[in-house]
């Protein structure tokens, strides 16, 4: 871990819009509970539309990214030693 400066242009909750040093565009924080909660919304429409659908590649495209998101967030939480803040228990 390393601490840098970064440019906070809105710290709403739940959207707080920054710019990582080094980086010509500022990014928006999504927090680690609200990205699962992307995670299992993106696993419920992917199965409401059901593979073949037209637009469930796209769909699934999307939900695979949200994962690979979360899956990068609790891997670097497990190496840092800090607990999840969501349940992976829960379901929609």
């Amino acid at each position: 871990m390393r601490s840098e400066d970064v440019e906070i242009f809105s710290d709403m909750t739940n959207a707080a819009v920054m710019r990582h040093p080094g980086r010509k565009f500022p990014g928006i924080l999504v927090q680690g509970d609200n990205l699962h909660a992307m995670c299992l919304r993106a696993d419920v429409a992917c199965e409401k539309v059901g593979r073949g659908t037209p637009g469930y590649e796209d769909l699934n495209g999307l939900r695979n990214t949200l994962w690979c998101y979360l899956n990068h967030y609790k891997s670097t939480l497990d190496e840092h030693g800090i607990g999840l803040p969501f349940s992976e228990d829960r379901r929609f």
